[in-house]
Order: C-alpha cells, then structure tokens, then sequence
C-alpha cells in the first residue's frame, strides 16, 4: 500500500449515484476524496486546483451529456498525463472504450456502473490506474469475445480454450501474476501461452511482455477488428 493515500476527485451528476461513489471511498483508507462535481465544467475546475491522483468520472455529464468522461480523459492524457482517469458507463459498448484508449491505455479504467456496488473491483480499478495499470470490464470483454468467436474465419477459432481465457484476462487488464492467481497457472505457463495467443493472433511480440498497459490495447483493438478488413 502506498504511504499516502490516493487523492481522488469525483465527478457525477446523479447524487445518488455520488452519494454511493464517496461512500466507497470514505470505506476505503488507501482513498482520500479531496473533490466531488456534477458537472463537466466543475470537475476541471477541481481538477486544476486539487491536482489529484485519479479521477472518477462519469461517462455523461451536464452540459452536454454525451461524452465528458471520455473527452475529459484526453485532454488530461495531453495536460497532466501523470493522472489516472476511471470511466463509469451504463454503456457496455465497445466503441467507447477504443475511444478512452485512443491516446493510450496506461491509467485508464472503463467500468461500468453496476460495479459501484463491488467496493473491492472499484477500489482496485482506482488502485491500478494510480499506479500506471489498465482496467475493462470484464462484460465488455465478453462481448467482444463471443462476437468475434461466431465468426467462423476468425483466427480465435486457432486458439485453444484456455488460451481463450488468457486473451480475455488480457484484454481486461489483468497481469501475469494476476491472470496465474485467477486461472490456477504457474507463471510461466501464462508466458507460453500469452506468447502462443500472440503469435497466432500475429500481433507484435513485444506486447506480449510483462507491461500491462500496451497489450490490454493491442488486445482490444484485435478483438474490435472486423475480419473483413
């Protein structure tokens, strides 16, 4: 655990829903929320001023509600690139999340909502991204898993059941160690398989290694990808 706490900053324009967010943190000692918004403009205002950790963000917010969170997460990539930013959706879409990672995975986390009500998988995501990690859903990995896996021409049809497992543990952000732990592998048996996994799916080699971040991308982008290209 770090000898500070992570200072995080809140923005969601539902009080219920931020009422339950600051909950979450206030129950967590490695936490300190040191601002809470409900608008876009606020939050970069508090941004600016608290100079945090991470921020939480809703996707939506006033004024326009449409896509705050992910634009906000771009500009803080350019700005203050040091902060991590975790993104809460209703939206289990795929296309959101390639957006959020467009200028980079590292410290970036697309959870969606239903998730306030895990403290631990909320807390964790916050943890990561502070620390430089990635996080996805683990539903919307599913999607992209079974819709790639029905085409016939796909070359996931190529990889064997648990390498499955491994690409989508991958895709969710996980580590080897964290991907050993939850599929009761030795380490080095997730090296050869993450290897195998990127050899046949032909990605590149060095996004195969130990750093997290660039292959959570790589992953989601092959698993995004139409195979008519």
């Amino acid at each position: 655990m770090r000898a500070v706490p992570i200072r995080v900053v809140l923005g969601e324009d539902s009080y219920l829903v931020r009422e339950g967010l600051r909950q979450v943190i206030a129950g967590a000692p490695q936490l300190e929320l040191v601002a809470e918004c409900g608008d876009a403009d606020a939050l970069v205002r508090e941004i600016e001023a608290r100079q945090p950790d991470v921020v939480l963000t809703d996707i939506r917010m006033p004024p326009t509600q449409t896509d705050e969170g992910i634009r906000l997460a771009a500009d803080l990539r350019v700005a203050q690139p040091r902060v991590g930013v975790v993104v809460l959706s209703q939206y289990a879409d795929p296309g959101y999340v390639l957006e959020l990672l467009a200028s980079g995975s590292e410290r970036r986390a697309y959870l969606l909502k239903e998730r306030v009500h895990d403290r631990r998988e909320l807390v964790a995501a916050i943890e990561a991204v502070a620390s430089g990690q990635s996080v996805i859903d683990p539903k919307i990995v599913e999607v992209l898993v079974a819709a790639k896996s029905r085409d016939e021409r796909s070359p996931l049809a190529e990889l064997t059941p648990r390498e499955l497992e491994v690409l989508a543990a991958i895709a969710e952000g996980k580590s080897n160690a964290a991907i050993s732990d939850a599929l009761v592998l030795t380490k080095r048996a997730v090296e050869k398989h993450i290897n195998a996994i990127f050899l046949k799916l032909n990605l590149s080699h060095s996004q195969a290694a130990e750093e997290v971040s660039p292959r959570v991308k790589a992953a989601l982008v092959f698993l995004a990808q139409s195979d008519g290209r």
